[in-house]
């Protein structure tokens, strides 16, 4: 077993005997499901307006209509759900006096912070699977384009790794878990209003560049269908870069 390994295993079994794991999980699963019936309830009245002005059978777009407003809710969820899945990694370590230990063991750095992001993300992985419950149960009952789903799924992934590596850091930078919830939901939503200022800079070099710094306009495109290198470059240099600032800051604390 390599160390990562077995941060991993360590992690994912101390994720599985306390509740927030499984209190974090039913609210995320919850609030799919209930905006899904939404969707699916607003989906069905606008079909039923269309037979009664049409006098036949109308064809709705579930895609436009259910999945692109779902995965488009979905971020809101994950900028307060995420935060508190993630505040326990390093912050836990710090209260209970385990972080020196960690810190003196064979262990590198590298892979203390891998593994801890690897198992949240693992778990993410396994909430975000069982939410295709949904459009495989709504297959059954109409007809729609699979691909804008697949890559709306893509966008949470990519979504959730980036929000899930600024958790990492904020659990990182103190031994309050409640401290590292707000400070990561504040960075969230930093770069979230990051976008309202680029507009406000309009059709310019400096509105483009402060947009592209916010996570929305990135994952809207995936939302709609569409991939683009520079977005799947954004989220993979956002990623790599909370990574490596938590190393830098586990690092600083292992050498004082």
């Amino acid at each position: 077993m390599t160390p990562v390994q077995a941060i991993i295993g360590k992690e994912l079994r101390i994720y599985f005997v306390s509740p927030i794991v499984y209190v974090v999980g039913a609210v995320f699963l919850l609030i799919f499901g209930l905006l899904s019936y939404l969707y699916v309830g607003f989906a069905g009245a606008q079909a039923i307006q269309l037979m009664q002005m049409q006098g036949g059978p109308a064809q709705i777009n579930l895609n436009d209509l259910v999945f692109r407003n779902l995965f488009a809710s979905m971020r809101i969820v994950l900028v307060i759900i995420l935060p508190i899945l993630t505040m326990r990694l390093f912050a836990e370590e710090r209260k209970l006096r385990t972080f020196e230990f960690l810190l003196t063991s064979p262990l590198r750095v590298t892979d203390i912070v891998v593994g801890k992001f690897v198992s949240v993300f693992v778990i993410y992985l396994g909430l975000v699977g069982l939410t295709t419950l949904v459009p495989t149960v709504l297959m059954l009952f109409s007809d729609f384009d699979w691909n804008p789903i697949w890559t709306g799924y893509l966008g949470m992934v990519l979504l959730g790794a980036l929000f899930l590596s600024v958790g990492l850091f904020a659990s990182a930078v103190t031994e309050n878990q409640i401290v590292a919830a707000f400070v990561s939901f504040g960075m969230l939503l930093t770069i979230w209003l990051i976008a309202g200022l680029g507009s406000l800079f309009g059709d310019t070099t400096a509105g483009h560049v402060i947009s592209y710094v916010s996570y929305m306009e990135h994952y809207e495109r995936l939302v709609r269908g569409l991939i683009d290198t520079s977005d799947l470059v954004y989220f993979g240099s956002g990623l790599v870069l909370m990574l490596f600032l938590t190393h830098r800051v586990v690092e600083s604390t292992r050498w004082k």
